[in-house]
């Protein structure tokens, strides 16, 4: 019956959807009405609400609508949403203050004398407005009221103008700031908890084990990080329309010729173009830049983008009048006078000490009130001016209300999916299919480019994404990022809006094309712009990189970067310093050597012989991970033959696992059904006989697996565990090859230090002899350790004695003196040995540390040097098969 309620959910989501009913309604109503009949049918004829449900029951899908409910409106962590009317906002105000229409006459004339110029024009537009407004709709018109019209003057196909304006239109829905990109960072993020747990659960079934190495943890996403792994592909799509118009334009002069400008190249047309170019880059720059360089969130940057929006409007509207652009002014130079203030002096008004931080204060709070007035006088004139204000804050909420309701709408449906057991059998259809996790992908792929010429963007962001999405990051296979999945996702989404019937983008172009265009002629210019489309799906899918360089590298070259000790970076970081040992291990060798002979006449034996048995390490470290990495290739060679084996084994396994957990299932239907209608026999006979089918399914599954499964899987695991033996041995000498000798290295560096204290710890002996309370004492000789722990590296042995002292004044004064002798001794015998020493080595010492620092010495720094993080930025940039750990 579970099967029967989930046909059913599907079938009346889908006639609400076909018959036009509101997006925002159909959704949560088919939810509702299916869990209330499996509820009442299950009471009527089982006694029980729940006994026709897969998981759960009615209350635990409302319980999960509330979850849903409380994470989308009050959950302070889960504020990735808050963009939304921010960037909402910034398009719809710059729709409205008619930059769109400046640029398009403006690039037209740029580029209109040269052939396919016009089609190229409005390709270069259509991605500037999709780094700015992102609003599909308000973009398609403009062009197509503004660049159509002249297109077909000069006789462009029709098929051809039409086409080009409508593919120029969706690129807001990849290119970022994008809605679409950060619905799906929503989704993606939850997803990214549920795949976790799938492969957590999956790795302690195969292995056995509890904890599963963080390394093969699944990579999560944010909407910062879905704006920047779309960039690139979104460049790639408008490369490509620009391409196909040149080349159609050499091969058939005929259907996009040159528009010949009839005006003058002069001052006035460059300072137009430049009027009209600048502002939107620049909005462009601040925002994507804020949030790619870590200055904003991107909540943050979506503020400042309705700022810069409102801004422009300001001087935009408000047309030849007087003062035009004298907001502008003002809030440039404000922003101007608050950024070199606060690069003079840092503004913290927790901390005002000084009259230079004073004056700092004053001036950035002047800059930020003339920040505030020029902004209050943009917003003044959007407000005066049309009622601009009003019109956008009222379609941003329109457009945000709408979002908002029909995400809760989507989760009151998935969680009825899931409830009626269709993600079990989502996952069950998937996870059979041969091939892998790139037949799962292409099919999910071509389910979602199937859907888009019936759905919409949203409501197949907020269905699909969220029950196929965990399945295809569970995999190991693959073990893809969720960034890269989202911007696959969001590339396949954007072909919705221009495949026939349904595609938004030929509905707004058909409202404002003339008679003379035909609705044929534009399904015709559409479909080489979505066999490009997905040309560039293709582009992306086989070179991952192109997704994930940039957010990998923000994240490991930003001041919060992870540390080299990070569990994923390490075979990043060894395949590095394998390539930098072909080049300079002999180098780094002959530097070890040259150490062996350092003279450590003087040096405490502990000391010495640490720094020795470090040298040695560092020295056993090339060896050791030469061996690391033969290992690994044996692994690489063994992998070939057993890599088949272990595929089909595992597949065989999931569906006895699937089989086990249906028989499961039954069992418990059974019980039901015989606490509550034992007079139903047939239901209990019919259930009983599935059982036994399925056990004998099982049986049979479990006597195919090949007989030498055990021993090969025993083998190719024994070769694993050695290579991470290996691996963790050349990890466990680098660490200590390079301790003892960084240890030594500050120890010489603060000689000098520890010199300078000598006569402050020799003053101690008044303090020892003085009549003054105990506890003046004992504060006067703790803040000697504290500045001798503060300046002195590995100072132990002396505060040691120290505190000796300190404890004696209390307990035993008459052994103080005799104890602070002592303690002056100890002094005496460091200060000797560190400054003998310092004289000796501290050049030595110092050369051989930064020799090994970045590569020996790599794992026990806090951050990564920019040169290691970029090689590691382009090793991660790629996925890795993880699946023979598993």
């Amino acid at each position: 019956m579970e099967l029967f309620f989930l046909a059913l959910l599907v079938i009346l989501m889908a006639t609400a959807l076909g018959s036009g009913f509101p997006v925002a309604f159909a959704l949560p109503g088919s939810a509702i009405l299916t869990i209330g009949l499996a509820a009442l049918a299950g009471f009527l004829v089982e006694g029980a609400p729940d006994a026709y449900f897969a998981q759960g029951g009615p209350l635990n899908w409302l319980s999960a609508g509330v979850t849903n409910f409380r994470g989308i409106y009050w959950e302070v962590e889960r504020d990735t949403l808050i963009a939304i009317p921010l960037f909402v906002f910034m398009g719809i105000m710059l729709q409205r203050s008619k930059i769109a229409e400046d640029l398009l006459v403006s690039m037209a004339q740029l580029f209109g004398p040269v052939r396919g110029g016009l089609g190229i024009s409005v390709v270069f537009v259509g991605g500037l407005l999709a780094a700015t407004t992102g609003i599909l709709g308000a973009t398609v018109v403009a062009m197509g009221l503004i660049s159509l019209p002249a297109m077909l003057r000069n006789h462009y196909s029709p098929s051809l103008a039409t086409g080009t304006i409508a593919a120029a239109g969706t690129l807001g829905q990849i290119i970022p700031p994008s809605i679409v990109l950060i619905i799906l960072a929503d989704q993606l993020s939850s997803a990214v908890d549920q795949a976790s747990t799938q492969r957590l659960g999956y790795y302690k079934e195969t292995t056995g084990e509890f904890s599963m190495p963080s390394e093969f943890g699944v990579v999560s996403t944010s909407a910062g990080d879905m704006f920047m792994g779309a960039l690139l592909p979104g460049l790639v799509l408008v490369g490509l329309y620009m391409l196909y118009i040149l080349v159609l334009s050499f091969l058939r002069p005929q259907s996009a010729p040159a528009m010949p400008f009839k005006g003058a190249f002069d001052r006035a047309f460059v300072a137009r173009v430049v009027l009209s170019l600048v502002p939107p880059l620049t909005l462009i720059f601040v925002v994507l830049g804020s949030i790619i360089t870590g200055i904003a969130t991107v909540n943050q940057a979506g503020a400042i983008g309705a700022a810069g929006a409102t801004i422009m409007a300001g001087y935009r509207l408000w047309g030849d009048r007087p003062r035009t652009f004298s907001p502008a002014i003002i809030t440039i130079a404000s922003i101007t006078l608050i950024l070199i203030t606060i690069n003079i002096s840092p503004v913290n008004i927790r901390q005002i000490d000084t009259g230079a931080d004073q004056i700092a204060l004053i001036v950035a709070a002047i800059g930020v009130l003339g920040f505030l007035w020029g902004l209050g006088w943009s917003l003044w004139r959007t407000l005066v001016i049309e009622d601009t204000l009003r019109g956008v804050m009222l379609e941003t909420a329109k457009t945000t209300s709408l979002v908002f309701i029909i995400l809760l709408g989507a989760a009151m449906l998935t969680a009825a999916f899931r409830a009626f057991g269709g993600e079990d059998l989502v996952r069950e259809f998937l996870t059979s299919l041969p091939g892998g996790f790139w037949s799962q992908f292409i099919i999910v792929m071509a389910v979602i480019f199937f859907l888009g010429f019936f759905l919409d963007f949203i409501e197949i962001a907020v269905v699909v994404v969220p029950i196929v999405s965990p399945i295809l990051l569970a995999d190991p296979g693959a073990n893809v990022t969720a960034v890269w999945l989202g911007v696959m996702i969001g590339l396949n989404i954007q072909t919705s809006f221009l495949t026939p019937p349904f595609g938004f983008a030929l509905f707004y172009l058909r409202g404002v094309a003339p008679a003379v265009v035909k609705t044929i002629s534009m399904y015709k210019g559409v479909v080489p712009y979505i066999a490009l489309q997905l040309f560039a799906l293709v582009i992306v899918g086989n070179f991952p990189a192109l997704v994930n360089y940039i957010p990998t590298r923000v994240s490991l070259t930003a001041t919060t970067a992870p540390p080299p000790k990070n569990p994923r970076l390490q075979s990043c970081i060894e395949d590095y310093i394998v390539a930098y040992n072909l080049e300079n291990g002999e180098r780094i060798r002959g530097l070890i050597v040259n150490a062996r002979q350092w003279d450590m006449t003087g040096v405490p034996t502990g000391v010495a012989n640490g720094v020795r048995k470090g040298l040695e390490q560092a020295d056993a470290t090339f060896d050791l991970l030469e061996a690391a990495f033969a290992t690994g290739a044996i692994v690489d060679t063994a992998a070939i033959d057993y890599r088949p084996l272990h595929e089909h084994v595992r597949a065989m396994q999931r569906t006895i696992n699937s089989d086990l957990a249906d028989i499961k299932r039954l069992k418990k239907q059974i019980t039901t059904t015989k606490r509550f209608s034992s007079e139903r026999t047939d239901l209990i006979d019919r259930d009983e006989d599935h059982i036994a089918t399925l056990t004998a399914d099982v049986a049979a599954l479990q006597a195919a697996i090949p007989s030498e499964w055990g021993e090969r899987r025993k083998t190719f695991t024994k070769l694993l565990a050695e290579q991470k033996k290996a691996r963790l041995a050349y990890r466990r000498a680098t660490d200590g090859a390079y301790e003892p000798v960084k240890t030594f290295l500050d120890v010489l560096r603060t000689a000098d230090a520890l010199a300078a204290l000598e006569s402050d710890v020799r003053a101690l002996d008044q303090v020892v002899r003085s009549d003054e309370p105990i506890e003046a004492r004992e504060s006067a000789i703790q803040a000697i350790e504290k500045r001798i722990s503060d300046q002195v590296a590995e100072a132990g042995d002396i505060n040691s004695a120290i505190a000796k002292v300190r404890r004696a004044i209390k307990r035993a004064p008459d052994e103080a003196m005799a104890l602070y002798a002592d303690a002056i001794a100890t002094m005496t015998g460091e200060i000797a040995w560190r400054t003998a020493a310092r004289d000796r080595l501290l050049t030595k010492v110092a050369d051989y540390e930064a020799a090994i620092r970045d590569t020996i010495g790599l794992r026990a720094q806090t951050k990564m040097p920019r040169t290691v993080a970029l090689e590691v930025v382009a090793c991660r940039s790629h996925h890795e098969d993880i699946s023979l750990h598993f």
